[in-house]
């Protein structure tokens, strides 16, 4: 029997731990969780830090697999190329995944292959930094060089908030390197791509809701995007130009792009599949393709199957909620039974307290539809939060 090893175990992994089961493979898992949700439906489970390559190497040379993969999250990528090149399986290189998960290198590497992009300064040390806030064009982004789920970033007006930002953002960034860049203005989108054989197959553009300043956690995605036809070509054109800049090659990547009015630039991409159950779910929901499928197909050394089936709308939205404790949650059966829903997940704990949204980890829980249209589409989620009651104790000391 094939092998796969999987790096995670966590509910973003478990889309791809069950679709590895279901094509008859043997999969282990690597998470440093010992709870993690996916233990209990791989077969062999390593207890160790998706992000320890060393660690993780040694025992993918235990376990022999013959593909590697993560589903959508990024440092782990580094890891999953480690793997790949010690036993000579399909996957990018440690270049590459260094180029695909460090924002610095990232948008430098946009910057030699003229692929449209913010203007930015790398911050590696607080005295640049001190200097840096008297010279920069306000409002700006500043953002972790090495982080991912919007954890870190921040806008700032001005300098006063860009001084008080600094701190925050550095946090979150394993390198303590911060990233500055232009604020971009306009509809943020995001390109589903699979790339086989230097072959890139753009499968969807998906549309985006974010919160907005200061943090820009999204809170829900759609496709197909609704953006005019001349638009989504410039899109799929800057975001193939990305891809071949960053040298992906067999793998998926989920490019971040922001239409101002200069047209399309990146914002960032990943090599990998995108998170909010974009790939896991609207893509097949929309189009029929099963990408989660494609991606163990890529890390197998297969052809994936990317034949459009189906031509629908698919959105996931996030469940709105006012801080405090969460007491209770009512209503989610009756949700689930309007049709038109395919899944209503609530991602918090009785019990737990829920403050501001500043990273996707923040969210409460999350309604995706599939429907013929956006307008119904909107309608069905309205009629499914109608049903679900949120009861939150008020405390005055979260934030």
């Amino acid at each position: 029997m094939n092998k796969i090893l999987i790096i995670g175990a966590s509910i973003l992994q478990l889309p791809a731990i069950k679709k590895a089961k279901k094509m008859g493979l043997y999969v282990g898992v690597v998470d440093y969780n010992p709870n993690a949700i996916g233990k209990k439906y791989a077969d062999e489970f390593f207890e160790i830090s998706t992000i320890d390559i060393d660690r993780v190497t040694a025992i993918a040379k235990t376990f022999s697999p013959q593909g590697v993969i993560t589903l959508a999250t990024d440092m782990p990528i580094r890891t999953v190329a480690a793997v790949a090149k010690t036993l000579g399986l399909k996957g990018i290189s440690p270049e590459i995944a260094y180029r695909a998960t460090d924002k610095v290198a990232m948008i430098k590497c946009f910057e030699d292959n003229n692929v449209p992009h913010p203007w930015y300064y790398e911050v590696r040390d607080e005295n640049y930094w001190h200097f840096l806030i008297n010279e920069l064009t306000y409002p700006c982004i500043i953002k972790p060089a090495d982080s991912s789920g919007s954890r870190g970033v921040c806008l700032v007006n001005n300098k006063q908030e860009a001084s008080q930002a600094y701190t925050y953002t550095k946090s979150y960034s394993f390198s303590g390197v911060v990233l500055v860049e232009e604020y971009m203005e306009g509809p943020e989108v995001s390109v589903e791509i699979i790339v086989y054989e230097n072959d890139i197959h753009v499968i969807a553009i998906t549309d985006k809701t974010t919160t907005g300043s200061p943090y820009f956690v999204e809170l829900g995605h759609k496709q197909p995007c609704a953006l005019p036809e001349k638009v989504k070509e410039n899109i799929v054109q800057v975001a193939t130009n990305a891809v071949k800049a960053i040298g992906i090659n067999n793998s998926a990547a989920h490019v971040e792009i922001i239409v101002t009015k200069d047209g399309p630039k990146l914002v960032e991409l990943g090599a990998r599949l995108g998170g909010d159950c974009i790939t896991s779910h609207l893509v097949p929901l929309s189009t029929g393709i099963d990408m989660v499928k494609a991606s163990i197909d890529l890390a197998m050394g297969n052809k994936p199957d990317l034949t459009q089936t189906i031509e629908k709308v698919s959105m996931i939205k996030y469940i709105p909620f006012t801080k405090g404790i969460l007491k209770n949650i009512k209503g989610i059966d009756q949700a689930k039974e309007i049709p038109g829903i395919k899944e209503v997940v609530i991602t918090k704990q009785i019990g737990e307290k829920i403050g501001d949204i500043k990273n996707s980890g923040d969210r409460l829980g999350y309604i995706i539809v599939q429907a013929s249209s956006y307008q119904e589409a909107e309608e069905i989620f309205s009629n499914a939060l109608a049903e679900i009651i949120v009861e939150i104790e008020n405390d005055e000391n979260i934030i």
